[in-house]
């Protein structure tokens, strides 16, 4: 008969691929192992709590307890990212802890507790392409305990919300366009002219000024005589051949 349930001690599938022993090795690194791989935690869980927690399961008097905590990190900011390996003194602490503490909730998140190979150093960082763990890259939905969005999805987020920036930046820039060619418009209707244009409006005006002048006096134009004797017309030369 098949059994429904699987055991709480059963050590997890999960394989080190960036490991350099085999699967076959990792196994056996299991079966001996003392050390923990916790998962799925918040961002603002404490070292302190965590060791609040699996001191309950640790063997105290019997020469046990926990000998370290390593709380992951983001490989760039340096901040915790959701991991943790726990190292006990002994193989039966750890499978002891595993079965009763995985499951769990700390920090309002249920945990998840797997024997691990073995922690050495620079396994302390996330390996996803932002620096945080994988499963953060493409996680969709929001959780708040693990930074919000998941990377992707505040990528696309963010990039939506500069594309929306960009089209209110144009928007206010076109209007501000549209105010500058109005008021540039009424400014040029009452602009005074200048160079040929000016020279043509004095003469204009002083002509236009002269001639209501006149109107309004009644005189008669007159002339001057010295105009009238340049507009005469010149008298005929006489022909030299008719006195001879």
């Amino acid at each position: 008969m098949s059994h429904v349930a699987e055991h709480l001690n059963a050590p997890s599938s999960y394989r080190d691929s960036r490991a350099r022993s085999s699967a076959h090795e990792q196994q056996m690194a299991i079966a001996r192992s003392a050390t923990l791989y916790i998962g799925n935690l918040s961002f603002y869980t404490t070292e302190e709590q965590m060791y609040e927690l699996f001191a309950r399961v640790a063997n105290v008097s019997g020469g046990g307890g926990i000998k370290r905590i390593i709380m992951g990190l983001d490989r760039n900011t340096k901040t915790p990212c959701g991991f943790a390996f726990v190292e006990f003194y002994s193989h039966e602490e750890a499978v002891d802890c595993m079965r009763f503490v995985s499951g769990t909730k700390l920090d309002e998140r249920v945990i998840r507790c797997d024997l691990d190979p073995g922690y050495r150093d620079g396994r302390q960082y996330g390996r996803g392409r932002s620096g945080g763990q994988v499963r953060d890259e493409y996680r969709q939905e929001y959780d708040a305990g693990r930074g919000g969005w998941g990377h992707n999805r505040m990528r696309e987020e963010e990039e939506k919300k500069r594309q929306e920036a960009l089209a209110r930046e144009r928007e206010r820039h076109e209007r501000r366009e549209e105010v500058y060619q109005e008021v540039q418009g009424v400014a040029d209707a009452h602009k005074a002219p200048t160079g040929a244009d000016a020279e043509y409006y004095e003469t204009e005006h002083a002509a236009r000024a002269g001639t209501s002048t006149s109107a309004a006096t009644g005189a008669p134009e007159t002339t001057s005589k010295r105009q009238r004797d340049d507009d005469s017309p010149e008298p005929l030369s006489k022909n030299p051949r008719m006195d001879e």
